[in-house]
């Protein structure tokens, strides 16, 4: 027989569960325990960063090495192979500092030119009618895409730039280019007093580019009508400064190279480490861009292609107008992604003595000041903020051709 509970046991009982409630209600909050946590996690990581800088502060000063920024200002001692601005050995670690950067952002710029270009050459020829062009695309991105960057790096300096003839022997492009063992020679365009103009003239075109595509939109939304905005555009690049050029005097004149010696002098010099690795980054690069602008092609549904075809549209027309103005969506995330790792990968030039910032400051200028830390967090900070800034600029872009929803 079971025993009843009298209204008084009842009431007893739950009482005694409301305060056991009330006293653990602080603990059985999840919004409590999870500030708690919180602030567990940030002391934890507090204690943990400044113990291990205490002790390296600690080891550093125990072992007689300075810390700080003043060895920034001291002469670093050493020439680089190629530099953007001025620069000879009695400059500072500063100044290399800043040479490294611009040799970084040199490669990087153009790498993400040549691989965007690759990528989506190879990328849309994967759509090809024509079978030999679907198979080289195939190849290409099979082959540069599996096989180790660092290989290919050393692949172009030692196996094709290496291998080039001698000064005497260049391939030459007429009087102006030649390419040769030390590298590539080009003509270099010398300013004179008035050449500043011509450049404003041109910086007047291109922002005069971006108001005409913004009226070309509003005119196409309020009649309908297309407004060649790319032969406008080309227009007005040339006609400017060529415009300004000639009201001007041609303030400008070219300096050839010539060949003086064993060796070439004068105009521009793209020295073989360069190339090396430009080439490496673009062709590795752009493989994996082709196969991103394969997959945004794919996922525009099929329908749209074959609706394009009835209306007599040519099948460039087609896939410039309709067909990747929609992939877009799919290729610009992964295109950050790709880029991104593009700068991260120039770090590569160590490998052929290219001299750019990691290779300058992280090898030579950490070897001879000790400064470890200092250059490594600068160097990281570089990178850093060269990969938000084409991380933002990416997003802006993503942005700007995301579908967007009324």
């Amino acid at each position: 027989m079971f025993k009843q509970k009298t209204i008084e046991e009842v009431k007893s009982a739950s009482r005694k569960s409301s305060s056991g409630t009330t006293s653990n209600a602080f603990y059985n909050n999840p919004r409590i325990r999870g500030f708690f946590y919180q602030i567990a996690l940030v002391a934890g990581l507090l204690y943990f960063f400044g113990t291990i800088i205490g002790n390296t502060l600690a080891n550093m000063e125990a072992t007689g090495i300075k810390t700080g920024f003043d060895f920034l200002g001291a002469a670093a001692g050493y020439d680089v192979l190629m530099s953007l601005i001025s620069f000879e050995s009695t400059d500072t670690y500063g100044r290399i500092f800043v040479v490294g950067f611009l040799n970084t952002l040199l490669v990087s710029a153009i790498g993400i030119f040549f691989a965007t270009l690759l990528g989506f050459i190879f990328g849309v020829a994967h759509f090809s009618h024509n079978w030999l062009i679907r198979k080289i695309a195939l190849v290409y991105v099979e082959i540069f895409r599996n096989v180790p960057l660092l290989l290919q790096v050393f692949f172009w300096y030692f196996a094709v730039l290496s291998s080039l003839p001698g000064a005497r022997q260049s391939l030459s492009l007429g009087e102006a280019v030649f390419l040769n063992v030390r590298g590539l020679y080009l003509p270099k365009l010398i300013g004179g007093d008035l050449s500043s103009l011509v450049w404003i003239a041109l910086g007047a075109a291109v922002a005069g580019i971006f108001v005409l595509r913004r009226w070309a939109k509003k005119r196409q939304e309020l009649t309908g009508q297309q407004f060649p905005v790319l032969k406008t555009s080309i227009a007005m690049v040339i006609l400017f400064p060529l415009i300004v050029a000639a009201l001007t005097g041609f303030p400008f004149t070219v300096e050839y190279p010539a060949l003086k010696g064993f060796n070439y002098f004068g105009g521009i010099t793209v020295i073989p480490e360069l190339m090396s690795l430009a080439i490496a980054l673009s062709v590795y690069t752009g493989a994996f861009i082709a196969e991103a602008v394969r997959a945004g092609v794919q996922s525009i549904p099929h329908g749209q292609t074959e609706a394009a075809r009835s209306i007599g549209l040519r099948e460039n027309k087609i896939m410039s107008l309709i067909i990747v103005p929609q992939a877009m969506r799919v290729i610009v995330p992964l295109l950050n992604s790709e880029y991104q790792s593009l700068v991260k990968n120039s770090t590569l030039a160590a490998a052929v003595g290219y001299p750019d910032l990691f290779n300058v400051f992280v090898g030579t200028a950490l070897n001879q000041t000790g400064q470890a830390i200092e250059t490594i967090f600068m160097t990281i900070i570089v990178y850093f903020v060269v990969n938000m800034v084409i991380s933002f600029l990416m997003n802006r872009f993503n942005n700007a051709v995301a579908l967007v929803s009324r």
